[in-house]
């Protein structure tokens, strides 16, 4: 049974303004699902209809098998919502926050408890459990966010924007905890606008621009599709020129890094062993410009665009 299905789901605002136009969208149970595009796409109304924070003007949304229109506390029951801005009483205790959120789906104050601690454990934050949440730093905040939208353990885990403003530490950290979370059968949606985020933890990703899907592909096919990639790489020994390299266009940045495009169905092995062949040593690589958002920049032109 799929997590999510939309069918041709729309939303017209008061003014007149189309912000969802017919958006068709299936997410499968267990899967870690990247829904991108940029501002005023539509990501946000989407995710105000799923958590019935918003109206939908048409079409159906089923949460793992309960219509929103028919079942609205069961899709309730089932999804869990980190919002992007926070929302908090500032000055409750850390613990307080996960607890009245437990008490919003009636479970035991001992539960709660129980449930309270091991998330607060493994967002590392216990040992601020009595701290008011206005003393938080903004990146222990987004981490109290992740805890009290999984309070009540829901099966689908909605992330808007979840480690925006948030230190590259404190960032892979909260990475390495969503893994865990969908490995141990959570299905989570992100939207992101850390193209290397969705990258690096999705499986399928849907893009979405004007209030149409415009692109629904999984990742590794979606990523497949590059034509070429352009590396950098950063060399063990100084160079005075760029090496012939037949195969390899390449580019002498400066006497420590070379910069080499490969086409598709080439190997970095390749690359490196034709650099050994002349003696060249590689210390580390990384790619020019992130690969998902030249796709991600081809998808909104194939769907109209940046928005008005």
């Amino acid at each position: 049974m799929p997590a999510l299905v939309v069918r041709q789901l729309r939303k017209t605002y008061r003014n007149g303004f189309e912000a969802l136009k017919g958006v068709d969208l299936t997410v499968d149970a267990g899967d870690f699902f990247a829904l991108l595009g940029p501002n005023g796409a539509g990501k946000s109304t989407l995710i105000g209809i799923l958590a019935s924070l918003v109206n939908k003007s048409g079409g159906e949304v089923t949460v793992f098998g309960h219509d929103l229109d028919r079942e609205p506390e069961a899709v309730k029951a089932c999804l869990g919502l980190v919002p992007q801005e926070f929302n908090f009483n500032i000055f409750l205790p850390v613990v307080e926050v996960l607890l009245n959120q437990a008490g919003y789906y009636g479970i035991p104050r001992p539960e709660a408890l129980e449930r309270a601690e091991f998330y607060l454990r493994k967002l590392e934050l216990w040992d601020r459990r009595h701290t008011e949440m206005r003393q938080l730093s903004g990146g222990l905040k987004r981490r109290l966010m992740i805890a009290r939208g999984l309070i009540h353990q829901p099966r689908l885990l909605i992330l808007d924007e979840p480690t925006a403003g948030v230190d590259i530490e404190i960032r892979r950290g909260m990475w390495e905890f969503l893994r865990e979370l969908n490995a141990q059968g959570t299905t989570i949606i992100l939207t992101t606008h850390y193209l290397e985020e969705a990258e690096s933890l999705c499986r399928h990703i849907a893009i979405i621009n004007r209030g149409r899907v415009a692109e629904r592909e999984g990742m590794t096919r979606l990523l497949g599709r590059l034509e070429a990639e352009t590396f950098v790489l950063n060399l063990k020994q100084p160079l005075t020129d760029a090496p012939d390299l037949p195969d390899f266009p390449c580019i002498l940045l400066d006497d420590m890094s070379l910069e080499v495009e490969l086409l598709r169905g080439q190997s970095v092995n390749s690359l490196f062993s034709a650099l050994s062949r002349r003696g060249i040593e590689v210390a580390s690589l990384r790619n020019k410009q992130n690969r998902l958002e030249r796709l991600f920049l081809d998808a909104l032109d194939k769907g109209g665009g940046e928005p008005a």
